[in-house]
């Protein structure tokens, strides 16, 4: 069984699966990985993004996106938006499926720690410094460049196109990812952090609301302007 639909839905719960997996394996108490830093967690997002990529494919997904921004400059590009619900809605429910893994995965841990920032920083992102103007800009921006940078990804045919992506996704995180902790994915954030707010676990706190829509439009934003500067070449 392959579509669209299953390929993103089975890509983007990969990706979370790996990628807040790291995140858990670092933050959670008494895990093997405890404090192993940015590093770890950029690396491991990176890799996760080309494993996620041959997954989709393999189910079905014309394109991998994987990401609402791909999406989104896509659709900007091209006009057509007439996949746009079932390619968001697919990433969407991907990113929750992922995140539920993780938890059962590190539910253990889960139950034993008390940080609340820990717990919530393995679901969804949270600015370093709390400044809405340049949070914003910071999610923007750097999505706008791997807007970018995947539109100039595909003039390059030498077959290694989920590895580039990988290596994209690792230089944003080390290089750009100190501020915001470069969600650059609506559906990355939106959906574990609604896991956040329903699954049971100890000690969990507030789901971050307030800040929640930064890590959604701001990369949303990004996505439109990468679109646009990719249409002055």
């Amino acid at each position: 069984m392959s579509s669209i639909f299953i390929g993103e839905l089975a890509g983007t719960a990969t990706l979370l699966y790996l990628g807040n997996g790291v995140v858990a394996n670092m933050l959670l108490k008494d895990t093997k990985g405890n404090g192993t830093g940015l590093l770890a967690i950029a690396a491991a997002w990176a890799f996760a993004v080309t494993v996620a990529i041959y997954v989709s494919t393999y189910f079905g997904s014309s394109g991998a996106h994987l990401n609402p921004i791909v999406t989104i400059a896509g659709c900007v590009k091209s006009g057509d938006w007439s996949l746009f619900p079932t390619f968001i809605g697919a990433q969407l429910l991907g990113a929750m499926l992922g995140q539920l893994l993780v938890w059962l995965h590190y539910k253990p841990h889960y139950d034993v720690t008390e940080d609340k920032g820990a717990i919530r920083a393995s679901f969804c992102t949270d600015p370093a410094i709390k400044n809405t103007p340049f949070n914003f800009i910071s999610e923007a921006f750097a999505s706008a460049l791997a807007v970018v940078a995947l539109g100039t990804f595909s003039t390059i045919e030498t077959g290694l196109g989920p590895f580039m992506v990988g290596i994209l996704v690792w230089a944003i995180g080390l290089g750009l990812g100190g501020t915001t902790g470069y969600a650059i994915n609506p559906a990355r954030d939106l959906g574990p952090r609604i896991m956040h707010a329903i699954l049971p676990i100890p000690n969990k706190g507030d789901s971050g609301w307030d800040y929640a829509w930064i890590p959604v439009l701001g990369p949303a934003a990004g996505a439109v302007l990468g679109a646009f500067i990719l249409t002055l070449n």
